[in-house]
């Protein structure tokens, strides 16, 4: 087996770099950690050790917002109960609900889209 301390990063390919920086930074109040380049930035949750790398590679451009057999990635709520503030925030930060429901009664979820059109799920 091998021992990690958890997932370190999630690497998405981007079309507009300002744009997804926008949103993961409005919406989701990450921050940036650093950057290689000048098209691609590390972004991370307040508090937290994860990371979210944007990378707008002119090269790579035509996978942005493809899944390549993974179907979503997700980010717990602080406060459950604030699922509907939250769709609220994505629409006013470029990005699009999907779909909403109950995984099991009261356990509340939404799929959303970010600007390239990755699935994230709330």
């Amino acid at each position: 087996m091998i021992k990690t301390q958890g997932l370190t990063h999630i690497h998405l390919v981007v079309r507009d770099l300002q744009c997804s920086l926008r949103f993961y930074q409005g919406v989701f109040g990450m921050q940036e950690r650093f950057r290689s380049g000048a098209k691609m930035v590390f972004l991370n949750t307040p508090g937290s050790q994860d990371l979210i790398t944007l990378n707008e590679d002119p090269a790579e451009a035509h996978l942005a917002g493809s899944a390549g057999g993974i179907a979503h990635f997700g980010f717990r709520l602080a406060n459950p109960s604030d699922l509907d503030a939250a769709i609220a925030e994505v629409e006013r930060g470029g990005g699009k609900v999907l779909s909403r429901g109950e995984h099991a009664p009261g356990v509340r979820f939404a799929y959303i889209a970010d600007p390239d059109g990755y699935v994230i799920e709330l």
